[in-house]
């Protein structure tokens, strides 16, 4: 889909709202006025943030920059629904949506020319990744065209002025990256006049000038250049004091010495579609960067700060540079005190300040059914660090080593949410002391050593007063102050309680605070029997629930069916089996009165939700009081049938088509066409993002009865499973749906489920699990005459075979699998096992065959968009042409696939291909270039952990060093090897590495 992106002209005609400029609005026939003054400002500000919500707050300091009249509030709701009634009246396609604390403006991600060249900048950027810097130059240039002046001229604000004169400045940078890219496709000589003019408007940019000199250098106008860089310098000199900076400086040095660097740089050869004769460019081999995690949630904004707590908190986690333990605070309370919002502040002000290496969150949900474990904690927190799933180890144990070697030189801060006991934090704790820990709990957690406890408190009635203005306003505070005091001592002072009263106190200015003061007291006495605490809250959360309208309040019965640790909004729609295109409407009302937070914004602009656990446990309440179980069960089949529409539609995208994978019967609910469009731009990124949610759902479903979605989804995101190596989740997900398949007697769906486990088994490499599922699964699907299911199985089955070496069989089974495959017209599972099997031919020696087979799978993995198939196709093929002596045709080849591979970030893959060139380099007697690769491929494998694969590379690499006569290097490789193959009982590799050691001199020629 990204290429859906990259191709899309710059859409000048659909742009309705311009702020790269004059402001100004375009309706379908006439430009929009818009008034001078408040609402061109409100406008500017909505704009600049479109999709976004902007704080009321904000708006008025922009409005009124030095002193608010009391009716300014009242003043931004006029002007806004003035906004409103000019866009319907002009046919304007947008709307300002009223969201607590502020507004919106939603609109189409086309109408806003900002938007569009954001947009369009990413876009080169990815252009420019791809090796496509034409295009990548030609997009820049038609993202500057939108500009029609100064951004935001003419709108009278000096902050969003000083905010249009960052974006000019983007402007610029924009403007010298395609003059760069230009310079590098051999454009320099049509390029000097328009850099000369903008030099001349601009003449202190120095990335100007010396893109000026070394066009008029490859013109052949080296004393011209000479001429522009001494007029620059001079330029500095009268007008700062400054000398030029040190790159302008060594570009004129390498003019005077005619340094060949200034030559154009090569041009890449065009990539030919067959792998047998590829022209591809080698790559530099080089790993990737440290990753540093941000995972905070965004900090609470009317958050009421106690100074006292916070230095303490702070202090503990800090600590002096000379601390030599693990800075730990254990924040406790009772629920809706404010723990996790206060946990939040604090790490956004400590962030990257104190703790540069990022910050790990993980929300433990301590509370709820579906507690967070320490071995799953573990698990997010080290794809987080940078390790790919298959690398991470399956035990509790071994992950946390893991885990403890990433953060012992790094400076982290790990906040962990919502604790239940102190053994789901033990294994999370890092080793040094240079990381810090911040955990909430309901509980103190006294076991935890070294622990500093700070149990939070209900406010007193200063700080009580001060959130209930930032909600409500403190003029109304201060209008009713009595009032308002009672009202903080009716909820107790209770943070969670008071904001969801305030909240609806200010959706209703008419209401006084008194009266509200008087309705939670009558409500806090008809529930007399419960204890103080619960009580505040349950007398707060009725009051709020009963002044909902009708559907308001089914929608918030509803809406706690659903799991997860945030929800997006379509689920409304689908519990409600409403097909609006903007379901998340639906929910406002919720989040109006803070029933529901909405706390994140997707790709397509819609929000994401979650409910505090106190007020999901009052929604679950009020759902079983009023809804009976077949109202339940027919909205959460509803939306469990989203989540799987959506799943098959991402599994699709990514394979071309609903390949390779096996459908059942369930009910699909379709959310809006045009949200998933938007959604499924990247469908691997957004079952990345949703796994959590997925796999609740699958279980969701199990545990429903709803037993023929549960399996369908379930394997459907083995998708997700197999590419980022979440083999947790994949086994309990399908451990689930396999007992609600065999209670429901389900065969089919126990097939499915059994098949999709022994992929599992073989990706962890346990071949008897494997085996036995497999064959379990092969069964059924023989009874049902499942072509497609029996095509999956013989497929797993013959790489098992191929595994331990029975290559006759296994080639039985893939052509099995083949024909089946072919029955039921699934290309992609063809290809699949074409690939796999010309690894046996190419293993006997018959490389024709292989290559036949690979040029047919290549085929149909391109004819469907299949990139990840094809990458692996020509891996095969690279081999092969290796295995034929032809090396610079398979160098050529691995090098295009090391290329693909690092666009997607498969690290993993990146390993492998390295050691593929380092074996092509050896066979060519090219052994400086095979060291390198090798060492590359053992910085990878060192980087991600992977002890075994790491011993493989060093294995390769000591065989290399022995036959150039390195002996002393060789040896010390082999010996860390050895320990490695060693401790993993890796036998077959222990032998060659010992046999390779026992050749070895006993002393090093060289050193004589």
């Amino acid at each position: 889909m990204r290429n859906l992106i990259l191709t899309s002209p710059v859409a000048e005609a659909g742009i309705v709202f311009r702020v790269l400029g004059p402001l100004q609005v375009d309706g379908p026939t006439k430009t929009v006025r818009i008034p001078p003054g408040r609402q061109e400002v409100i406008l500017a500000c909505l704009l600049m943030e479109a999709g976004r919500l902007v704080d009321t707050d904000r708006l008025l300091d922009l409005v009124w920059p030095d002193e608010a009249p009391d009716t300014a509030r009242t003043q931004i709701q006029i002007c806004v629904s003035r906004l409103r009634k000019s866009f319907t009246e002009a046919g304007v396609s947008a709307s300002v949506v009223s969201r607590a604390p502020g507004y919106l403006l939603r609109t189409d991600d086309d109408s806003v020319d900002l938007q569009v060249f954001n947009r369009q900048v990413m876009a080169s950027r990815v252009l420019v990744k791809e090796g496509r810097l034409a295009e990548a130059a030609e997009r820049l240039r038609a993202a500057v065209a939108l500009w029609r002046g100064p951004c935001l001229s003419g709108v009278p604000s000096d902050a969003l002025r000083t905010r249009g004169l960052r974006l000019d400045e983007e402007r610029l940078a924009a403007i010298e990256t395609y003059l760069g890219l230009e310079l590098n496709l051999g454009r320099g000589h049509e390029l000097v006049g328009e850099i000369s003019q903008l030099l001349h408007e601009h003449p202190l940019r120095e990335r100007l000038r010396g893109q000026l000199m070394l066009a008029l250098h490859r013109s052949g106008r080296q004393a011209e250049a000479l001429d522009i860089y001494r007029a620059g310098r001079q330029l500095l000199n009268d007008e700062l004091g400054l000398e030029p900076g040190e790159e302008l400086r060594q570009l004129e040095t390498a003019i005077l010495t005619r340094d060949p660097a200034l030559h154009l740089p090569a041009t890449p050869a065009p990539v030919t579609a067959s792998p047998r004769v590829p022209e591809v460019p080698t790559a530099p081999l080089s790993p990737y960067g440290e990753e540093q995690p941000h995972q905070l949630p965004a900090d609470t904004a009317d958050f009421v700060v106690n100074e006292p707590i916070l230095r303490t908190i702070e202090a503990a986690l800090v600590g002096g540079d000379g601390r030599r333990a693990l800075g730990l605070v254990v924040i406790a309370g009772k629920p809706g005190i404010g723990k996790s919002a206060l946990a939040t502040h604090v790490a956004h002000r400590l962030g990257a300040q104190r703790f540069p290496d990022g910050q790990l969150y993980c929300d433990l949900r301590g509370v709820g059914v579906d507690t967070v474990s320490a071995k799953d904690a573990l698990g997010r927190f080290l794809r987080a660090l940078g390790i790919p799933g298959p690398v991470i180890p399956d035990s509790t144990d071994e992950r946390a080593e893991m885990y403890r070697t990433l953060l012992a030189s790094r400076r982290m801060l790990v906040v962990l949410d919502d604790a239940a006991n102190e053994a789901q934090i033990m294994p999370l704790l890092p080793g040094s002391s240079s990381c810090a820990v911040l955990v909430t709990s309901r509980s103190r957690l006294t076991a935890l050593p070294g622990a500093q406890r700070v149990e939070l408190d209900v406010l007193d009635q200063e700080q009580a007063l001060q959130l209930l203005g930032r909600v409500i306003s403190a003029d109304r505070v201060n209008q009713e102050k009595e009032a308002a005091i009672a009202l903080v001592r009716t909820v107790g002072g209770l943070p969670l309680a008071l904001r969801i009263v305030a909240a609806r106190l200010a959706a209703r200015p008419h209401w006084n605070l008194a009266s509200m003061v008087h309705r939670l007291a009558n409500e806090r006495h008809r529930l007399d029997e419960l204890a103080h605490g619960e009580m505040t809250m349950r007398a707060s959360l009725s009051l709020t629930h009963d002044g909902l309208r009708r559907p308001d309040r089914r929608l918030l019965r509803l809406f706690s069916l659903a799991q997860g640790p945030t929800v997006p909004g379509w689920i409304a729609g689908a519990l409600l089996d409403d097909d609006r295109p903007f379901p998340s409407d639906l929910l406002e009302p919720l989040v109006d009165v803070q029933m529901l937070d909405a706390v994140a914004i997707e790709r397509t602009g819609e929000f994401r939700y979650r409910f505090h656990e106190v007020i999901r446990l009052f929604a679950r309440e009020q759902l079983t009081l009023h809804d009976g179980e077949a109202v339940q069960r027919a909205a959460t089949e509803r939306m469990i049938g989203g989540w799987l529409s959506i799943a098959e539609q991402a599994h699709a995208r990514i394979y071309g088509g609903a390949y390779t994978v096996l459908q059942g019967d369930g009910m699909r609910w379709h959310p809006p066409a045009g949200y998933v469009e938007n959604l499924l731009t990247d469908p691997l990124e957004w079952l990345d993002s949703e796994q959590p949610n997925l796999c609740l759902a699958v279980e969701q479903a199990a545990h429903a009865g709803l037993h023929e979605l549960s399996w369908n989804l379930a394997t459907t995101l083995v998708t997700l499973f197999e590419a980022r190596g979440y083999f947790d989740q994949w086994e309990r997900t399908h451990q689930r749906a396999l007992q609600a398949t065999r209670d429901a007697g389900n065969r089919r769906g126990i097939a499915a489920v059994l098949a999709s486990l022994g992929t599992m088994h073989l990706s962890r490499q346990q071949p008897d699990e494997a085996r036995q599922s497999l064959t379990a699964a092969l069964e059924i699907f023989d009874d049902l005459e499942d072509l497609h299911g029996l095509a999956l199985c013989r497929r797993d089955l013959a790489l098992l075979d191929r595994q331990i070496g029975e290559d006759d069989r296994a080639l039985v089974l893939y052509e099995q699998a083949a024909r089946d495959f072919d029955r039921v017209g699934d290309v992609i599972g063809r290809a699949t096992v074409l690939t796999q099997s010309a690894y046996v031919w190419m293993r006997r020696g018959h490389t024709a065959m292989a290559q036949e087979q690979l040029d047919e799978a290549l085929a149909a993995f391109r004819s469907v968009g299949y990139s990840h198939g094809e990458a692996h196709a020509l891996r095969r093929a690279g081999q092969v042409l290796l295995r034929r002596g032809e090396h610079a045709q398979a160098e050529q080849v691995l090098t295009k696939v090391l290329e693909m591979v690092r666009r997607s970030r498969d690290i993993i893959g990146e390993g492998h291909l390295l050691r593929n060139l380092g074996e092509v380099y050896e066979a060519s007697s090219r052994h400086e270039q095979a060291r390198e690769a090798y060492t590359q491929a053992l910085t990878v494998r060192e980087k991600i952990i992977d002890l075994g694969g790491a011993a493989l590379v060093r294995l390769d690499l000591a065989r290399l060093l022995f036959h150039i006569g390195e002996f002393a290097e060789a040896g010390g490789l082999l010996e860390q090897a050895t320990e490695t193959f060693r401790a993993r009982g890796m036998r077959a590799e222990l032998r060659e590495a010992e046999r390779l050691a026992q050749e070895l001199p006993t002393a090093d020629p060289s050193a004589a």
